[in-house]
């Protein structure tokens, strides 16, 4: 106790140094907030729109280097259509150089492949000599060639989904068609080119049809089509995926429920359109290595602040360690204490339970001369019938003699059923609980006390239902407590002109026993339970037996209560838990 006023004192000038140390880290975890929270601001804006002009330059530049190619290939069919070489092939039907001359074309333009077709549309010379001999007059790019005295450009479809890129011309020779030159344009190396890049990439055509993307599986498809298909891994996947949202800003488009930033392109070519797609990851790692280093500067201090808060700690540490052994004694001396009080308790229990033999050995005492009395009444009529029996005998009358006999027998039933019940009762009560039927066990209470009740001219009214009033509980230790009921309401009524015992059992939420007699009542009830408190005259009793009682009810859930009635007399009820059927089913 010393010691808390010095404690109080010691922490009192540290209380405002305390509660600074306080306001300056929420300060600064405030000023940590808005700092960073304006830097990411400022910071994606700026990055969002550097990535937007780098987007923008090189769409730029990938839709030039497609125009410049197809511009290319385009003049290549113009100028081997007037190739003395290649036209003397057709008309003198010998193609054993042309193949070797369109080989060295293909390899100064970089076109995909040529082929020379004659009028039939057979391939007589090609680039990929897989083709020499093939028919190709059903395709569209030599349909479209014999149809028209200029270069055409046609797109077709093969069937692995690749699209190719062809130009064609017809070849004439004195005004007749002799055959058709087509100059596939090599556009798939810029696919090649474009997966490499961290953008997801298509070109559209006039129906808006992708025929060229970095994700194969995009060529055939309209763009919205294709943007709810899985993107592949690599270059797609790394421009789709995103981490948290820093920028916040509105997407302009979505893979896979990622935003991504859009831009589009017009290639002024047959109405292509060029669109790109670009993940905001640089944006994000860029502003989150700023806000990084903000952050670790702002820790820094908030390690420092910490670290003062630390010292004081410890010593506030120091000082309760203190205090916990003074406590650590203090709660080996409680324990002490507690194992002394259960030692106590236990011995307390077990000299209420020798009370509660005592006393219902005492009650035996006092029934005794009620019961001595009770045998005497059969022993005298079992000697009148012996004498009548004898003489009978003697008459010879052997038939009325049996009857005499009967009726001995039935005498000495009974002086059994009473010298059993004694015995009973005088048994201690065990600790397991089994259903009680409250009906059967006031039945037996009221059978040991009849010989008492009788000899008092009591007279007893009992209301009891029709149906069995179970309980969980001893039987012995139930009817003990009936027992000293009902010789409480014997004492009660002893000066009495005509006693009266009312004893009523019903049954609702709980089990409710009640005595009621036409006594003086009770002038004390506050003390009515305490041990060794009694309204008896010396040598009349010891005051155990309610005391006895409430603890008995008490410990099957119950309890005991007293009350004066409203003319004469007191009324004693006990209340006890009612068993149901599911809990008697699982007993």
């Amino acid at each position: 106790m010393d010691q808390l006023p010095l404690q109080t004192d010691a922490d009192a000038p540290s209380r405002p140094g305390h509660w600074r140390a306080r306001v300056v880290v929420a300060v600064v975890l405030v000023l940590a907030v808005v700092t960073v929270w304006v830097t990411n601001s400022f910071l994606t804006d700026r990055f969002t729109q550097n990535t937007r002009n780098r987007a923008e330059l090189r769409l730029a530049l990938y839709s030039g280097n497609l125009q410049s190619e197809l511009r290319r290939n385009a003049i290549v069919p113009q100028l081997l259509a007037k190739d003395p070489a290649l036209i003397n092939a057709l008309t003198s039907g010998d193609f054993s150089l042309s193949t070797a001359r369109l080989i060295s074309f293909v390899e100064e333009i970089g076109a995909a492949s040529i082929m020379l077709l004659d009028a039939d549309g057979r391939i007589v010379a090609a680039t990929d000599r897989t083709r020499l001999g093939a028919n190709y007059r059903g395709n569209e790019f030599f349909i479209n060639a014999l149809r028209s005295n200029v270069t055409v450009f046609t797109t077709e479809r093969n069937d692995s989904g690749a699209y190719h890129f062809t130009y064609a011309r017809r070849l004439d020779f004195q005004g007749q068609v002799i055959g058709v030159i087509s100059v596939e344009a090599d556009l798939h190396k810029f696919e090649r080119a474009w997966a490499g890049i961290s953008d997801a990439l298509f070109v559209t055509d006039s129906q808006g049809t992708i025929i060229l993307a970095t994700e194969p599986r995009w060529r055939g498809l309209t763009e919205e089509v294709a943007l709810r298909r899985q993107p592949a891994e690599g270059a797609i996947e790394r421009a789709i995926q995103a981490t948290a949202d820093w920028t916040q800003l509105p997407a302009d488009a979505y893979f896979q429920g990622e935003g991504v930033m859009r831009e589009d392109a017009r290639i002024p070519f047959r109405g292509w359109r060029m669109t790109s797609f670009t993940s905001f990851n640089s944006v994000r790692e860029k502003v989150n290595a700023v806000l990084a280093l903000e952050i670790m500067g702002f820790a820094v201090l908030l390690a420092l602040a910490f670290y003062v808060l630390n010292r004081k700690n410890t010593l506030r540490m120091v000082l309760f360690q203190r205090e916990s052994a003074s406590l650590r004694v203090l709660n080996l001396r409680l324990q002490r204490e507690i194992a002394e009080r259960e030692r106590m308790q236990e011995s307390l229990a077990v000299a209420e339970q020798s009370l509660a033999q005592s006393s219902k050995l005492a009650a035996l005492g006092e029934m005794s001369a009620a019961v001595s009395h009770e045998l005497n009444q059969p022993l005298a009529a079992m000697k009148t019938y012996l004498a009548g029996a004898r003489l009978l005998l003697n008459r010879n009358r052997p038939d009325e003699a049996l009857s005499s006999f009967q009726r001995i027998d039935d005498l000495i039933e009974r002086m059994g059923a009473i010298t059993k019940q004694l015995k009973s009762y005088a048994r201690k009560g065990g600790d397991d609980f089994h259903p009680v039927d409250l009906a059967e066990a006031l039945a037996s209470a009221l059978a040991m006390m009849e010989p008492q009740l009788r000899q008092g001219h009591v007279r007893i009214s009992r209301i009891q239902p029709d149906l069995p009033v179970r309980i969980m509980g001893d039987r012995l230790r139930i009817e003990q407590v009936i027992i000293n009921l009902l010789r409480n309401a014997l004492d009660a009524t002893k000066g009495e002109a005509d006693p009266e015992i009312e004893i009523m059992l019903a049954a609702g939420e709980t089990a409710t026993l009640s005595v009621r007699d036409n006594g003086p009542g009770i002038e004390n009830l506050d003390d009515l339970f305490e041990p060794f408190f009694t309204t008896k005259k010396p040598g009349d009793g010891v005051g155990l037996g309610l005391a006895i009682s409430s603890g008995i009810i008490s410990d099957l859930g119950g309890r005991l209560t007293a009350r004066n009635g409203q003319g004469r007399g007191a009324v004693f009820e006990v209340q006890l838990p009612i068993l149901n059927e599911e809990i008697e089913a699982a007993e």
